[in-house]
């Protein structure tokens, strides 16, 4: 059923309309956001997010969270002006739609070598990383 040796937290969220014109929410509701599709995708690129975003969002904060984590079994700290840009396209595949992604990762004033294998290390441990590893095509630039 599962492959978490333990599950520590499970996200609920309830969502209809998709897309276009649809509304997420947690049932928590400290989420609740409404959708909409961008014009390049034939939306009406209304006031809502699009799950390309979401899952921008969820992927480079999650990524950050992987680097505190790294970062601290190695016995030192982020610097404070860490920050991810991220970006997830999609795009027609050979049977239906597929998304790609890409982060670009600034860590500040640290050695560019540090930062290079804190951020591979990171690469190894962050949820998102190890979800789309082999599915999406994963881009992660240091800055």
């Amino acid at each position: 059923m599962s492959d978490l040796q333990k599950v520590l937290y499970t996200a609920h969220t309830h969502t209809t309309g998709g897309r276009d014109g649809g509304t997420a929410k947690s049932d928590d509701g400290k989420l609740d956001v409404s959708l909409s599709a961008p014009r390049a995708l034939g939306g009406n690129d209304g006031d809502g997010t699009n799950p390309e975003q979401l899952f921008a969002a969820g992927y480079s904060a999650c990524f950050i969270g992987a680097l505190k984590a790294v970062a601290a079994g190695d016995k030192q700290s982020l610097p404070e002006d860490t920050f991810i840009n991220a970006s997830v396209s999609i795009g027609p595949i050979e049977h239906g739609f597929g998304i790609e992604a890409e982060l670009n990762v600034s860590l500040g004033d640290m050695d560019k070598d540090d930062a290079k294998a804190l951020v591979e290390k990171a690469h190894q441990v962050c949820p998102y990383s190890n979800a789309t590893r082999g599915n999406v095509n994963v881009t992660i630039n240091v800055l």
